[in-house]
Order: structure tokens, then sequence, then C-alpha cells
């Protein structure tokens, strides 16, 4: 985060569109990467990232620094792919990281090259696995499943994100993990220890 961004966010309350660029620029890979766990799909994750910036900018005056500008930039996102997940079909959603590499959404963790091409194919397998029983739980699990386990949010942060009490978030963890685990329990086999 820039040392400057409240200065820019002060820019931008007072009518300058090119400082939200900045904003935009440092922002937009978190962004885009919550939108994609979120809702499974890189397509509606461009949709979200781009709904969620237009969102910010047209209430960032109503931004007032009562919590950082990222959490409540993260709040927007978090609202617009539940917004987008409440109008989906109640069927589950699955997440296809197969195709051309331009298309692969980039994962947080680096492969590691030097990875014998089994293991590589197994930890492949195992993400797919995890992405799709994601995108099967409800979008009150998922969300603070990806804000938490996937993004690294801390409970308070996800709180304020979600704008919920951090036991509240606790407990959704909780309940959200075990769901994970009842999804993952025909695959178990991918996860046991080698």
């Amino acid at each position: 985060m820039p040392a400057n961004e409240s200065e820019i966010i002060r820019e931008c309350q007072a009518g300058d569109t090119s400082s939200f660029d900045l904003l935009v620029e440092e922002h937009y890979t978190r962004v885009y990467n919550t939108a994609l766990r979120m809702l499974g799909d890189p397509d509606g994750a461009a949709d979200a990232t781009q709904a969620a910036f237009v969102r910010a900018f047209r209430s960032l005056e109503s931004f007032r620094g009562d919590s950082s500008f990222s959490t409540w930039l993260y709040r927007i996102t978090a609202n617009v792919c539940l917004d987008e997940l409440r109008n989906r079909p109640q069927e589950p959603v699955s997440l296809t990281f197969v195709g051309d590499d331009d298309q692969e959404p980039q994962e947080r963790s680096i492969p590691d090259d030097r990875t014998e091409p089994a293991s590589r194919v197994v930890r492949n397998e195992r993400q797919r696995v995890v992405h799709q029983a994601i995108q099967q739980l409800s979008a009150e699990h998922r969300v603070v499943l990806v804000l938490y386990d996937l993004d690294g949010c801390s409970y308070k942060d996800t709180a304020q994100i979600l704008r919920i009490p951090v036991g509240t978030v606790k407990s959704r963890l909780n309940r959200a993990r075990c769901a994970l685990k009842e999804v993952l329990r025909p695959d178990l086999e991918l996860f046991e220890l080698q």
C-alpha cells in the first residue's frame, strides 16, 4: 500500500479521476483473486472486479476512513460477489483450471520446477478438487473461507469486510471447514500423506 494512499483518496474525493487509477492498480490483483475464489470462473471474476471498482468509485466520497481503504474495497468486492452468487442457479458451479496457459488463473503458490511430474499432477488435481469443493459451499461459508483461509485476512479484517462480529467469523469459518471436509470426503485419498 503506498504511503500516500490517504492523499490519493482525498484527491479522488475532490474529483481527480486519474488518481483512482492508482488505487485500481494497487488493489486490482487482490480484488480479482478474491472474486475468482468466490465465483469460481475467470470471466465472472473479471466482471465482479470491474463492478467492485465502479461501485467503489461511485461511493468514494462516502469513504470516511473508519477502516482501511483495502478493507472497505474488499467489503464492496464481497458484496458484489455475494449478489452474483444469490442470482445464480442453485446448482454448484465447477471451477476448471484446464485450458490454455493464458486462461489459467494465477495461483498463490509458486510451482516448484524441481518437483517430479507425478507430484505436480497430484498437486494440480488436489487444487482442482478443492476449488470445485469450495464452489459447492453456501455463499455465507464460501466468503468467510475465501477471505480468511485463501486471501489471508485476519479475523478482525474479515469481520469488518462482512460487517459481522469476530465470533461469528470464527463460527462460520468452523462450519465452512466442516462443510468443505464433507464435500471432500469422497476424494480424501488425494490428501493422505504419502
